[in-house]
């Protein structure tokens, strides 16, 4: 695959870089350079190879959900704050 200035213009527009020309000429070259080799990939003979999920033999470790009781209740946080209102805290508007 051929990689034009515009690709590089495009792609360091998405990626809101600022490249000198020399910049641009040398990822231009790098990038042709990787393309080469991953497209070296589909040369590769993969049959009777199953796909690779996942290398590492792991598994979800599971655990019931527990309500543990907590030192605090609603009112004694509610206490600790500048200002609530409804019985929730009062913050300052974001937007």
């Amino acid at each position: 695959m051929k990689i034009t200035r515009e690709d590089i213009d495009h792609l360091a527009e998405l990626s809101n870089f600022s490249l000198e020309d020399a910049e641009k000429e040398s990822l231009k070259g790098d990038l042709e350079n990787i393309i080469q080799y991953i497209s070296e990939l589909s040369n590769l003979d993969t049959d009777g190879i199953s796909p690779t999920f996942q290398v590492f033999e792991m598994e979800n470790v599971w655990r019931d959900d527990e309500i543990l009781a907590q030192d605090a209740d609603r009112e004694s946080l509610l206490a600790l704050t500048k200002e609530e209102e409804d019985h929730q805290i009062k913050i300052p508007k974001v937007l």
